[in-house]
This record gives structure tokens, sequence and C-alpha cells, in this order.
């Protein structure tokens, strides 16, 4: 994703995407250790082309005020407490947006009806994919296979317990 649909600055960074040939839990190794590497590459382009001047988003209607303004002002307390109670209110439609995680697309579909609660959320997780190919993976292996090719997918239950 971050190659063929760009999205923050990945447009402006080289790297490298690395892909496996054979298929097998050692090419899926290789492929995760040049990951790192390529990762090592993305992380030095980000601290050599950081930009001066503050790090988080100066808006109140979106971003929460700091603890000082909170326990100093009554406006920073009203802040928070609006912030909290009716959240970001975006505006009326749907989208979907899927960004680049370690194990693969992180998708989420929201749909809002302008308020600060979402009508619908759904989150596409990326081990739901990885998990639909582990039975081609074992296919002619071993069952002690079986672990290291679970492993080499690094499936997360969490994604998968719906």
């Amino acid at each position: 994703l971050r190659k063929h649909d760009p999205y923050y600055f990945y447009d402006q960074v080289e790297f490298d995407v690395p892909v496996g040939e054979k298929g097998d839990t050692y090419d899926r190794y290789l492929v995760r250790m040049e990951e790192v590497r390529q990762s090592i590459r993305i992380l030095r382009w980000c601290l050599n082309n950081m930009p001066e001047g503050p790090i988080a988003i100066d808006n109140k209607a979106i971003s929460l005020p700091s603890k000082k303004d909170v326990y100093g002002n009554i406006e920073g307390l009203m802040n928070h407490f609006m912030l909290i109670i009716n959240g970001v209110q975006p505006p009326k439609g749907e989208v979907y947006h899927a960004v680049e995680g370690a194990n693969g697309e992180l998708g989420f579909y929201v749909i809002s009806d302008g308020t600060g609660t979402p009508y619908r959320v759904k989150c596409r997780p990326p081990c739901f994919a990885l998990m639909s190919g582990f039975a081609q993976m074992c296919i002619g292996g071993r069952l002690a296979d079986a672990v290291a090719a679970l492993g080499s997918i690094n499936i997360i239950a969490g994604e998968l317990d719906r």
C-alpha cells in the first residue's frame, strides 16, 4: 500500500518492497528480515527529513487540550469535556481507508451520521487474509511444519476473534 497507494509522505521515500520467490516458511523469514532493513531505511529518511516545529495538531475541535489547560482553566476543562462527550464530529457519509500494517492491509470502513458516534465501523484486519491461506501453506507438509508455517505468517489471534 505504501508504494501503490501512498499516504502521508511515502511517495517521497525511497524503499523497496521485499517479495519472496518460493513461498515457504524460510522464504517468509527472509522477506521479514528484508522488511526490517527497509523499515530502518524509512526511519532514517524520516529522521533526516523531519520538519521543525510542533508535533501535535493545534485544533480545539479535534485535539484534546493539555493537562495543564484542563486542570488550570475552565475553557480547557470544557473543551476536554465536550470532546470526550460529543467526540469528533465528521460530516455525514461513508469512507474506507487502509494503511499498511506490519502484517498487511489494515482497513477501516466508517459510516458517519454526522454525530460524534459513528453509525457503523468495520475493521478489516490483515490476519483474516493471512489465515485464509494457512491451509494451502500446509498441504504436503508434516504436522510439525504447521507450527512453523503459522509462526511465519505472524498471526495475531485477537484479530481473528469476532
